[in-house]
Order: C-alpha cells, then structure tokens, then sequence
C-alpha cells in the first residue's frame, strides 16, 4: 500500500497576503525611516566615515567599502527606488541623525515569509539600546503588523557576530546553505536562522522585558540579557 504523506494545517488567504508599505515606524530610542537618499546620504555617511577607519561595517556586506561620500551615493541614491530590499534608516533619538540602514528582503506575499537583512550599524549605535530596539521594531513590523508566518535572518557563515547576534534575538538556527552565494568574488555559505509566528510572542515578551526601563540601572547598565531573556523564551 502506498504511504500517504502528511497533509499541513489549513491556513487562511487572508493571513498570507502582507503588504509591505514605506511607512514610519516609531520606537522610543529610535525610529526608522524609510530610505531618502538626498535627505540621509550626508549624515549616513558621516556616521562611518570617520569612525570604522578599517572598514570592518563593511566586510560580510554585499556593498562597500567606499572609498569617499561620492562612491557611498552612487551605492545609496539607486537602492532608495527598491522595493525589494525595501531599505530604512535607523535614527537614533539621541541625535536625530541616520546612524545605520536595515532592509525588508525577500518578502513572499503569498507565503507570508520575509527576511530582514543589509543591516548596518555606525560604531555610534553599535552595542546600544538603540540598535537592539531597531531590530525589534523590524521584527514587531514582520510578524505583526504585516502577520508574516515566518521571518529569516541569513548570514555569511563566517561572520560569527551575526550569527550570535541572531542567536541573542531569539532565531531558530536551521542549517548552512554550502556555496550558496558569490560575494565581492568570494564564495558564501549562508547560515539560516528564522522565527516562526507561534515561537514570536514570548519572544516578544521578552524584548520587552528587556528593552522596559526598570532593566537598566541609573548608568544604563542592563539588569538582565536580552540572551538570558530569550532563551528562557524559546525553553
């Protein structure tokens, strides 16, 4: 007798057709913009230009290093018409300046998946409240106000930061893609990570917790991980 393959669970039309508009999206510490390459360009540049003198931002990226503000534009004033990667910048309160870039990627309407990705933080915002509020914020837009059943976060294989990084977010690690690219003449293996839609609420919960003003001291200091608080989630 012929063995029947499972059948998936039913899922509805209606939650599988997200719509990924150009709106503002509003945090406490940070708000990201949509990309607006003539009004962002001069102060995104000198976010890094001054500060990652060994072009570190830029090694696991698909783009630069550049060599003067010129070369950053000619990068920046064409990807601000892209819809896919539709491309923000990150504005920290504290200066009211773009200190960084993330992007909406690979966004499978029917689906309901999408990737966040071409993240790029200045030294400035790197390591900040700020910085892990943006990515929430990219994450809180995927799976709720767009209703994504699945979000990704994919990297080279090589850039141990990131994968921590996806790991601390609370991202499911799901395998390494072998050659799975070509960037700037190099191979890539990609390493997948993902959230589906039944893991995110207690993972929301926990940046939450985290991000909540009584989880820092009076220098700012953190009382409990973001880590700690997402692993506990994922338990």
């Amino acid at each position: 007798m012929r063995e029947e393959w499972p059948v998936g669970e039913v899922v509805e039309r209606n939650q599988l057709t997200p719509t990924f508009g150009r709106d503002v999206i509003e945090g406490k510490h940070v708000t990201l913009a949509p990309l607006d390459a003539g009004a962002h360009g001069a102060d995104l540049y000198a976010s890094f230009a001054e500060n990652d003198l060994e072009d570190r931002i830029w090694t696991y990226m698909g783009q630069g290093p550049f060599a003067d503000e010129a070369a950053f534009r000619s990068w920046l004033d064409p990807v601000e018409q892209s819809s896919d990667p539709l491309y923000y910048t990150i504005i920290p309160a504290s200066s009211k300046k773009p200190h960084g870039m993330a992007s909406f990627m690979r966004m499978d309407h029917a689906n309901g998946v999408a990737e966040i990705g071409n993240i790029w933080f200045a030294p400035s915002l790197q390591r900040t409240r700020a910085a892990t509020e943006a990515i929430f914020l990219t994450m809180r837009h995927v799976l709720d106000t767009q209703s994504c059943r699945r979000l990704e976060w994919k990297c080279n294989s090589l850039n141990a930061p990131s994968r921590r990084a996806a790991e601390r977010f609370g991202f499911q690690f799901e395998g390494i893609f072998l050659n799975h690219m070509i960037i700037k003449g190099r191979n890539r293996d990609t390493s997948w990570f993902a959230i589906i839609e039944e893991d995110w609420p207690p993972i929301r919960d926990a940046f939450e917790a985290w991000l909540a003003d009584d989880n820092f001291d009076d220098c700012g200091i953190q009382q409990m991980s973001l880590g700690t608080l997402t692993q506990a989630a994922r338990a």
